[in-house]
């Protein structure tokens, strides 16, 4: 019997022990670490469908284990936990176990036996329970994704509806975390549906050639019901556009703009462009780090026409490159130029150019002198101007160049603002 196991556990040798400890008993386990001080806490909406069995932690990035243990034990559905207090201490094991855990293991000096026999035990209460659920109608309804039954997914709730696609907050089973779920409403097969489902696969093909930390994560790609579906990495930090809304240091914004170079970089050396790059398509994770979504109007530089005729413009007006505007060709220097728009905005608080209407702003891009940074931030304006240009000659080349021009302005002594923000 294999079992899947999620560890909740912030000292990363103890985490490598206890993975020991059940390898050696199943040794094709599913284990997966959840380390609260680099990841924070779990979702409120996750309840570990994926997992038969919890082992849990009595110190949690200095939070009481007792108080994550009382939390999950009053999730719906969540599996058993096993406690692991410091001792066998009744005075620490007995509220524990009055708080809903499954048993208690003494985290010093573990038995092995005795652990393992704990997990065998809690795994095969919770396939029962399992197998009582299955088939009811309240289980068939967890599947159920407006008109679309997505087997292996859970719904908890609409994120976003667009023109052909509607975005829920799912658990996965097979990931065995929460995910972005985005549902193709036409289906394929229908000839009006046809040009969004080819755009809609192009943007998981595109993703899934890319393993980048600044790329978003794909878990799984299907059709079910005549629907096409990507399950994606969540982002319970939100995104970047909502981030702008209060300002950010220059050492943020710097930070960000080589986070993005660097996403750019991955994508267009296997040949695809983002075409769409903007605030709400960066998405933020705990700790700072940033990944690109949103890649329904990537196009790869060979792509035939068929998918995308010669001239339809795409994208947002504020974010666009001269050319992308002007329906003309575009290639990598497009997207560096949408880099230079969100670059300005974190840097000023405010967009390069504006207008009463989408045309105006895109004539502004074309025509409106580059705007300056506030003179504090000076020391920028060299990579901003570049990124601006209105001729794709003029401006950076390649994403890469853009990392090397912000890395050796980090090196520069004469950068207090990028020290002391």
């Amino acid at each position: 019997m294999s079992i899947k196991v999620l560890l909740i556990e912030d000292e990363a040798a103890y985490a490598q022990l206890l993975s020991h400890h059940i390898t050696t008993e199943w040794p094709d386990a599913m284990i997966r670490l959840h380390n609260p001080a680099a990841e924070g806490a779990l979702l409120p909406e996750f309840v570990a469908a994926a997992y038969d069995v919890v082992l849990l932690d009595h110190d949690l990035a200095g939070d009481p284990g007792i108080e994550w243990l009382r939390d999950l034990t009053q999730r719906p559905g969540f599996p058993p936990i096993i406690f692991l207090p410091p001792s066998d201490d009744p005075g620490v094991v007995l509220p524990a176990l009055a708080a809903g855990a499954e048993a208690c293991i003494g985290k010093h000096k573990i038995d092995h036996r005795r652990l393992v026999n704990a997990i065998g035990e809690a795994s095969r209460k919770r396939r029962r329970q399992a197998a009582l659920w299955r088939g009811t109608a309240r289980m068939q309804h967890l599947y159920r994704f407006g008109s679309v039954t997505i087997r292996g997914q859970r719904f908890i709730r609409v994120l976003a509806t667009g023109a052909i696609s509607t975005v829920f907050l799912a658990e996965s089973e097979k990931a065995g975390e929460l995910v972005a779920l985005k549902v193709l409403r036409e289906i394929p097969e229908h000839a009006e549906g046809r040009g969004a489902f080819d755009r809609f696969l192009l943007e998981y093909e595109v993703v899934a050639k890319v393993e980048h930390p600044n790329i978003v994560r794909i878990h799984d790609f299907g059709i079910a019901d005549d629907h096409a579906y990507i399950a994606m990495e969540y982002f319970s930090e939100g995104d970047l556009r909502t981030r702008l809304k209060k300002p950010l240091s220059p050492a943020e914004a710097v930070d960000c703009m080589r986070q993005i170079a660097a996403a750019l970089h991955a994508i267009h050396a296997v040949g695809v462009l983002h075409r769409d790059l903007k605030p709400g398509n960066v998405m933020l994770r705990p700790g700072g780090s940033l990944a690109l979504i949103d890649f329904g109007l990537a196009k790869q530089l060979k792509l035939d026409a068929a998918i995308t005729a010669t001239g339809e413009i795409f994208g947002t007006p504020y974010y666009m490159s001269p050319e992308q505007g002007h329906g003309a060709e575009t290639d990598e220097r497009s997207d560096l130029y949408s880099l230079g728009v969100i670059s300005f905005e974190m840097l000023t608080g405010r967009k390069p150019y504006l207008g009463p209407t989408p045309m105006a702003v895109i004539y502004k891009h074309n025509q409106s002198p580059i705007p300056e940074l506030n003179p504090d931030l000076a020391y920028l304006q060299p990579i901003v101007h570049r990124l601006l240009a209105k001729s794709p000659r003029d401006r950076f080349q390649a994403a890469g160049d853009v990392i090397e021009a912000l890395d050796s302005l980090a090196l520069q002594s004469a950068t207090p603002a990028l020290r002391t923000a």
